[in-house]
């Protein structure tokens, strides 16, 4: 029997990192939902709907995050939602699963398999029952059109093309 888990949004994080010239710059979302429908007893039968605010960005300095959502990179305003729907689970550990599904950033779809660590189940202190979830990953910007950039005198880019993404997932059961 599957159960449907809504992702708490204020016990969870959404963060990522990509280098800038030599050092990394890091981010988070601070606006995103979401749903698992976990099927303990056959796994592979569960999927995952994720969807991110693009505009939520935040990385700490106002003017970046402007450029951000701006059409060198996300176009928040034409593309207000980057989307993960799963089309495949796959049991890799005790634990481990491989979640593959159609990432969808700036209206370019592709097939991506993400890790996912389940971290258990447990009841709250009014009885709502918790299903954890961690996931890291990277991603090639440039493979859903985020291409903008800079070249250094010295020679290279000012930003580099792969961003580590860093979820910490707390989900509720739905009646």
């Amino acid at each position: 029997m599957a159960t449907t888990y809504n992702i708490d949004k204020a016990h969870s994080e959404v963060f990522f990192q990509v280098r800038h010239l030599v050092t990394k710059v890091r981010g988070r979302f601070s606006d995103f939902e979401g749903a698992i429908v976990m099927d303990e007893a056959n796994p592979e039968l569960s999927s995952v709907n994720f969807s991110i605010s693009t505009a939520s960005i935040d990385t700490s300095v106002a003017d970046r995050d402007a450029h951000l959502r701006s059409g060198d990179f996300f176009a928040a305003d034409e593309h207000p939602k980057l989307t993960f729907t799963s089309t495949k689970i796959a049991k890799k550990g005790a634990e481990e699963f491989d979640v593959t599904g159609d990432l969808s950033i700036r209206g370019t779809t592709k097939t991506v398999t993400i890790p996912v660590t389940f971290l258990g189940l447990a009841k709250d202190p009014w009885g709502q029952q918790k299903a954890g979830f961690e996931a890291e990953t990277s991603l090639n910007r440039k493979d859903f059109g985020l291409n903008w950039n800079a070249a250094l005198e010295t020679g290279g880019f000012l930003v580099g093309d792969e961003v580590k993404i860093n979820l910490s997932i707390q989900a509720t059961a739905q009646a």
